[in-house]
């Protein structure tokens, strides 16, 4: 087991959650953290009329995937959401790999790579 314990942190297109979690779990990374987003990026702004009034929606509904991994190489994880995730349109997203300086676990209160 490394002692490394790193981040990987994904924006992904909402209707892709379903196959990064089936990919995630395929690599071993079943835990996961999911949120509600949206952003901006390469994805173009959309033009929209109601009452009359035309509105511009350039911030998109995304979703926020975050996967805390020690025993397993954060590359896997990265490749798994990115291959899972690609619709090879704009917008597709994004994934991002941080360090992670130290975790604790509250029930255990175990630290480093054996809390995650």
């Amino acid at each position: 087991m490394s002692d490394e314990i790193k981040l990987v942190m994904a924006y992904i297109r909402p209707d892709k959650l379903s196959d990064v979690k089936q990919a995630l779990a395929e690599v071993g990374a079943p835990s996961l953290t999911v949120t509600n987003v949206s952003g901006r990026g390469s994805q173009p702004a959309k033009k929209g009329q109601w009452r009359g009034e035309e509105y511009t929606v350039d911030l998109h509904q995304k979703v926020k995937v975050e996967c805390v991994v020690a025993d397993i190489p954060a590359d896997d994880v990265a490749d798994a959401i990115l291959e899972a995730a690609s619709t090879d349109e704009k917008g597709d997203g994004k994934v991002f790999v941080l360090p992670v300086d130290s975790a604790h676990q509250i029930r255990t209160g175990k630290s480093g790579p054996d809390a995650v």
